[in-house]
């Protein structure tokens, strides 16, 4: 009687956890469909201190300025300037860390190739990881 019992327990217990264990499975399949949808973007201040995203939406068409849109609309985002549009838009700023002209300059690069578009008509594919840098221009 006792093992019929637990036995009892036991299914039933199974059956009631079942849908569970389903959402989990599918969160993790939802979870790895969104990352595979997403964009990487890591900003380097040159002073030690980075800001990491990992895992800001794609969209198709998305360009270096719409990711750095999304990373300023997160809730611990940034802020960011630029002037000029298209194939002529250049950043000056990201949050306190100005463009000091010839010397130390934000530059980006798009999977550790250096970026040689504007932000505004370079695009970015899922799975990109975009990284600001603030230093003296790389080579290429």
């Amino acid at each position: 009687m006792y093992r019929d019992t637990v036995g009892r327990w036991l299914v039933v217990g199974l059956v009631m956890l079942s849908p569970l264990l389903l959402t989990v499975r599918s969160g993790g399949e939802e979870n790895r469909e969104k990352s595979e949808q997403s964009v990487r973007l890591v900003i380097d201040y040159g002073d030690g201190v980075e800001k990491h995203f990992t895992r800001l939406d794609w969209r198709a068409g998305m360009t270096v300025l719409d990711l750095m849109e999304a990373a300023g609309r997160h809730p611990r985002g940034i802020e960011f300037a630029y002037r000029g549009r298209g194939p002529t838009a250049f950043l000056t700023r990201i949050d306190d860390r100005e463009n000091e002209g010839r010397g130390r300059n934000w530059t980006y690069r798009i999977n550790d190739r250096l970026a040689d578009r504007s932000l505004a008509v370079q695009t970015v594919g899922p799975k990109d990881r975009v990284v600001w840098r603030f230093g003296v221009a790389p080579e290429p």
